[in-house]
């Protein structure tokens, strides 16, 4: 038997009062099939929708769904569908919900769905409850057919990212798909081995500190073994010479 959704509440009552802002650079582009003129604004908007759903790093051709693309294209079935589509589909299900916690995997949906982050722990455990209880789809099902889902994007409108703007900030937030940066901060969240190590005990070459620390026994004992060798190839290739 599943559960009805647990109550929860947001954990600013700012949070219910729409925004203001003036229109710019951080709002974010609406994608709709109300407008679209073209075919080539209707494969902006399933770009659109693959990026919102699947992020950039799941953006692959492998990754695809044309039949869900043909479909709506063809009219036969709406954003709202085409959204649905890639949340149940088994790409997003293998690459997202068999590879994280509920929690998380609440946390990823109703960031790329609903468009806004968690409001609080409540909230992730009133939503994990129910995709406990009712599975995959009937959590995908829900999140489209909430209040808050209808209100902002409707049948037609792909998902964004709202309020993008913080209050009496200059920028707004980071969005919540971003990409790996591969420096010393990264390397360090990951697991240690000696490949990272190396990385950070690298030093720029200084020939005083060379010559400082240099084992010139070791350097002399390789320098005869090539020497050797070099005279015993040209030795060699001396006695088989056929003119000689």
């Amino acid at each position: 038997m599943s559960l009805p959704l647990l109550t929860y509440s947001p954990s600013s009552q700012n949070q219910r009062v729409s925004g203001y802002e003036i229109p710019g650079d951080e709002q974010p582009r609406i994608f709709t099939t109300d407008n679209l003129l073209t075919a080539s604004d209707m494969d902006t908007l399933i770009l659109a929708a693959y990026r919102q759903i699947f992020n950039e790093q799941q953006m692959l051709a492998y990754n695809r769904q044309t039949f869900l693309e043909s479909q709506l294209k063809a009219g036969q079935i709406t954003v709202r569908d085409f959204i649905r589509g890639l949340a149940i589909s088994d790409t997003f299900k293998r690459r997202n919900y068999d590879s994280n916690s509920n929690y998380r995997f609440v946390q990823m949906c109703i960031q790329r769905i609903l468009g806004r982050e968690v409001y609080n722990e409540r909230e992730k455990l009133a939503w994990s409850t129910v995709l406990a209880t009712k599975g995959l789809k009937g959590f995908i099902d829900d999140l489209l057919s909430s209040e808050e889902y209808l209100t902002n994007f409707g049948y037609n409108i792909v998902p964004f990212q709202r309020r993008r703007i913080l209050p009496q900030h200059s920028i707004g937030e980071l969005p919540f798909a971003r990409m790996a940066r591969y420096d010393k901060h990264y390397r360090e969240t990951q697991p240690s081995g000696h490949i990272y190590r190396f990385y950070d005990t690298v030093k720029p070459f200084n020939l005083a500190t060379f010559l400082r620390e240099a084992d010139f026994r070791a350097v002399g004992g390789v320098v005869a073994i090539f020497v050797a060798v070099i005279v015993l190839t040209l030795l060699i290739g001396y006695g088989l010479d056929p003119v000689r």
